[in-house]
């Protein structure tokens, strides 16, 4: 299969966390990222580890688009030096133009927002609206957590085996972006189980 990775969006905090690795590891997923030519799309923030990836992407001489709402950037946390920032007029317009440019999402840590980001990519390829892949950057153990309850979703049958192993999983971007340029879509039906009367 070829190749269609151009984009790579990228969820994350908008604070740094309190454990290094997390600084560290969003500068190597953005080095990982502009190594490859691909292209940066995140939230438009200078802060946190939204700030860290804009600021080492473009200092590698890789191309960022930022996106981010209206309210968002009348307080002045928006990214200054992006190459391209999209201002747009709600958090669901965000997403969904996020979503449009990107040909595959990462999850980096982050809060209840990079949750509802990537939960939503995931829910949008359940339903086959798209067939991009999306990812756990697992830094830590920070998402060993949630892959625990994840599992456990799986075994009481309310989300299908196909669908729990769309989310690569991993603490190494590369390993990641390898995945990501093989990826392809299971096809299967949403239900666990269906009457078929």
């Amino acid at each position: 299969m070829a190749n269609k990775i151009k984009r790579i969006c990228v969820f994350c905090g908008s604070n740094p966390g309190n454990d290094p690795q997390y600084l560290q590891s969003a500068e190597a997923l953005a080095k990982a990222i502009v190594a490859r030519g691909y292209e940066v799309v995140y939230g438009g923030a200078e802060v946190g580890l939204m700030g860290k990836i804009a600021d080492t992407a473009l200092a590698a001489g890789g191309h960022v688009v930022g996106v981010m709402p209206k309210a968002l950037i009348e307080k002045e946390i928006e990214h200054k030096g992006l190459s391209e920032l999209h201002e747009v007029s709600s958090m669901h317009e965000r997403k969904a133009l996020m979503a449009d440019l990107s040909d595959g999402f990462i999850a980096l840590p982050g809060g209840v927002g990079t949750l509802e980001e990537i939960f939503e990519i995931w829910t949008w390829a359940q339903l086959g609206h798209h067939d991009k892949p999306l990812a756990f950057m697992n830094i830590a153990g920070f998402y060993d957590p949630l892959c625990a309850f994840l599992d456990h979703q799986s075994s009481e049958g309310f989300v299908r085996k196909e669908h729990r192993n769309m989310a690569i999983v991993d603490p190494d971007a590369n390993v990641i972006l390898d995945a990501f340029e093989v990826y392809e879509a299971p096809v299967v039906q949403k239900w666990v189980e269906r009457d078929e009367t």
